[in-house]
């Protein structure tokens, strides 16, 4: 009788898997992290044959440390990043590396798509916003300005389509990952004509689409054996990482909120049919058929922390080697060290563009308010408030589509008990955070055992309760109600200049 399932989430910075048991306790996991490589401006890619052999190594360390019989194995199954493209000739060979949601090099393309073709009827029927960080825009961009590439074209994939090419030589998307490409109409459940012809490409240039919950068996042998896992073991394709987030958490239920960040960061709840807002602001992605979730997502989540570390913390890092502390651990203790709001210094995010709530490849971010008074410890606060700044306006536009009665907390800031107030603060909500900080792998685990019959309904799977629940602290909630005007208006100000001084960097 099976008795595990592995959850593997392949992450933009990283890819995780994690052993569960069938109750989703976490038994075993193993992360190997690599690079966001930027070779030229506005580049963010990464090479997929590191990314595919980073799904089999850590794999075959969870089953290797977990000291289990490959019969005890009920699937793997799978999350993944969005918005990833892969150009592959005939033989299955990138021919790129793969361009992730970071990679801005389209951004005119964005703006082609909204000014100049139907741009929001094509966000109504596809729920992808148009920004740089989607699939159909890359495509316009690869169409006009890589010619000679795109007469060698045979493919257009994403990272998981490659992983799911590399085990089974077949091409297969799931419903989720399509339905963040900008080029999936999620009423039909097929690919959208219009889009398609936007991009230039036919049907045939893509994926065979499949239900989240399809499942794989008998992958090439030599794979299966580098795993440690039998030929026939059941591999569910899955979904993105941010729906499984939400399964992960528990958030499918109405009402219900997750809120994750790792190297990005997003605001989300759940459907039980595909919306999306007036504004074109929130995105609506696939879990199932009869689960959709809205929400929206942004670029500057930890990699703004990781900015900070590595160009302001050189005395912070030495300090962490020496007492063998994590170095973020450091930083967030000092920035403890500083009462809420920084006294009067506000950081507006945008290191890396921006996706919701600006939508804006040329966002910039900036320091405001700084005085003589101010120190490190100052800066170090105020770049951590500013990033949730940002979650809690996206938090806000989610909040205009529907009554929220919780919220749950996930991804590398949920370790921060500093973050994890200040988002209850800010938001001046409760926030619960579950003893699982793997949401996506788990999220992943549960829609393996949905898929396999094992539960009958997503809801039907009993989450733990959370380890710890923040609740706002009435002072700090009135000090960052003064000041969230404030941040919102200085933004109204500045996005009339972010092109200039985006152009102007260009130029440079």
């Amino acid at each position: 009788m099976s008795k595990y399932v592995i959850g593997v989430d392949i992450g933009t910075t990283s890819t995780k898997s994690v052993l569960f048991d069938l109750a989703g306790n976490a038994i075993e996991q193993y992360t190997i992290g690599y690079l966001l490589n930027a070779p030229v401006q506005g580049a963010a890619v990464q090479d997929p044959d590191e990314i595919f052999q980073a799904v089999l190594t850590t794999v075959k360390e969870v089953v290797c440390r977990g000291e289990i019989e490959q019969s005890d194995i009920l699937c793997l199954s799978f999350s993944a990043a969005m918005h990833s493209l892969i150009v592959v000739d005939a033989r299955g060979k990138p021919l790129t590396p793969s361009l992730t949601w970071a990679d801005n090099r389209s951004a005119g393309y964005a703006e082609k798509l909204k000014q100049e073709y139907n741009g929001y009827e094509i966000y109504a029927r596809t729920g992808t916003p148009i920004h740089p960080m989607s699939p159909l825009v890359k495509l316009m961009w690869l169409q006009e300005d890589e010619s000679e590439l795109w007469q060698k074209a045979a493919k257009f994939i994403s990272i998981k389509e490659y992983v799911f090419w590399q085990l089974f030589q077949e091409y297969v998307v799931d419903y989720s990952i399509a339905s963040a490409t900008g080029l999936f109409n999620f009423h039909d459940l097929d690919w959208d004509e219009e889009a398609l012809s936007i991009a230039g490409i036919k049907p045939s240039q893509l994926s065979k689409l499949v239900p989240t919950t399809q499942v794989f068996s008998s992958m090439q042998s030599k794979y299966a054996q580098v795993m440690g896992i039998d030929l026939d073991t059941p591999l569910v394709i899955g979904a993105n990482d941010g729906v499984l987030s939400n399964l992960g958490l528990g958030a499918i239920a109405p009402g219900t909120v997750a809120i994750t960040m790792g190297t990005s960061g997003a605001v989300r709840t759940t459907l039980n049919k595909p919306g999306i807002d007036t504004q074109g602001l929130l995105f609506c992605y696939a879990l199932t058929e009869n689960y959709w979730v809205i929400g929206g997502a942004v670029n500057n989540g930890g990699i703004v922390l990781r900015w900070l570390k590595d160009n302001l913390a050189d005395v912070e890092i030495n300090t962490a080697e020496l007492l063998k502390q994590d170095p973020y651990d450091i930083l967030t203790a000092i920035a403890n060290t500083i009462p809420p709001g920084s006294e009067g210094l506000i950081f507006h995010p945008y290191l890396a563009g921006e996706r919701s709530p600006l939508w804006d490849a040329n966002a910039r971010g900036s320091f405001f308010g700084l005085g003589l008074h101010h120190n490190k410890a100052h800066l170090i606060r105020a770049v951590l408030e500013g990033v949730i700044y940002n979650l809690s306006s996206v938090f806000q536009a989610v909040e205009g589509t529907r009554d929220i009665k919780s919220i749950s907390a996930a991804g590398g800031f949920a370790r921060s008990s500093l973050w994890c107030q200040m988002l209850s603060d800010i938001c001046d909500r409760e926030i619960s955070v579950p003893e699982s900080y793997e949401s996506s792998c788990l999220g992943a685990a549960i829609l393996g055992q949905y898929a396999l019959g094992k539960i009958k309904d997503l809801s039907d799977f009993k989450h733990v309760a959370p380890s710890k629940v923040y609740k706002p602290i009435r002072a700090n909630v009135a000090k960052y109600k003064q000041i969230l005007p404030i941040y919102s208006r200085l933004l109204d100000s500045f996005k009339s200049e972010y092109q200039a001084i985006a152009k102007l960097q260009q130029d440079s």
